[in-house]
């Protein structure tokens, strides 16, 4: 059983001492959770992650990426440390990479000799995987740790969801139907665990004409109105299909992208609103 007493998130969380099952580490200091979730791969949500992180970090916020993808981690590519390791730390820890953007980063992918060897595990040993990632990291003091969460509603985002902390869910979705049923359960099952949702990015929203800058809809058939009242969700912002976004992880994008950053400097601006707003409405309760 978890001491709250020593835990980096005491009254912070939705859990209390009975119901957490985590042992946290004493030697760090996090503030703030924030899961980035979809329920669908593909959609682009280690992309959103890395570029919440990469504006947080740029805010001048002591920012954290925890790439629970465990299967599928690209989290280190996105943030430009993926020829870094993972270094051992003293009592069977680890110290994260730190990207150039000063983003303190735990990877899979950090550990393995070559990025491209597959990880065949079952469900409880990515699962506990994941949960040494949050205990046995020494991550130190942050602002924000952003848990990059794999697809689905399955065995990770229920250990995820049920044994750290989290403050918050930011949902990514594309504006297409199939896509936004999937969206859907993954927020319904976030609500059984009686966890906030801070709010939905839409990703793949439009592209914008390079001759006339007309924004052209490429999906048909989703109403992400109907979407957002259905499922009571704040718009935290839409992304269009772009260069800048999609050659992230090749490091087409740099600091001081306009473009980019004009997208995400709104999303993020909204993030923190929503999430005070929720801190807000606990203290009131």
């Amino acid at each position: 059983m978890s001491n709250c007493g020593s835990c980096p998130s005491k009254g912070e969380c939705n859990k209390d001492q009975q119901s957490c099952g985590i042992q946290n580490n004493p030697l760090n200091k996090i503030k703030k959770i924030i899961g980035i979730m979809s329920g669908k791969g593909g959609v682009g949500k280690s992309t959103v992650s890395a570029l919440i992180a990469r504006n947080l970090a740029k805010q001048g916020y002591k920012v954290g990426v925890l790439d629970a993808d465990i299967t599928g981690p690209s989290i280190p590519r996105l943030l430009g440390v993926k020829d870094a390791k993972a270094m051992g730390a003293p009592n069977n820890c680890i110290y994260p990479v730190q990207s150039a953007d000063g983003i303190k980063v735990m990877s899979l992918n950090l550990l393995l000799e070559d990025e491209n060897q597959p990880v065949i595990w079952r469900g409880a040993m990515i699962s506990n995987t994941v949960k040494q990632f949050y205990t046995d990291v020494i991550w130190g003091e942050l602002d924000y740790l952003l848990i990059d969460m794999p697809p689905g509603t399955g065995d990770v985002a229920l250990t995820v969801m049920q044994s750290i902390p989290i403050n918050g869910i930011v949902m990514v979705s594309v504006p297409q139907d199939m896509v936004s049923m999937i969206v859907a359960k993954a927020v319904n099952m976030v609500k059984k665990l009686n966890i906030e949702i801070i709010g939905l990015v839409e990703n793949m929203s439009y592209i914008v004409c390079p001759d006339c800058g007309k924004k052209i809809q490429i999906f048909n058939g989703s109403d992400t109105t109907k979407l957002l009242d259905e499922l009571q969700l704040n718009l935290l912002g839409t992304l269009p299909m772009n260069a800048g976004l999609g050659n992230v992880s090749v490091g087409v994008y740099k600091d001081g992208d306009e473009e980019v950053e004009g997208l995400f400097n709104p999303i993020v601006i909204n993030l923190l609103n929503s999430l005070k707003e929720i801190e807000a409405k606990k203290t009131q309760v």
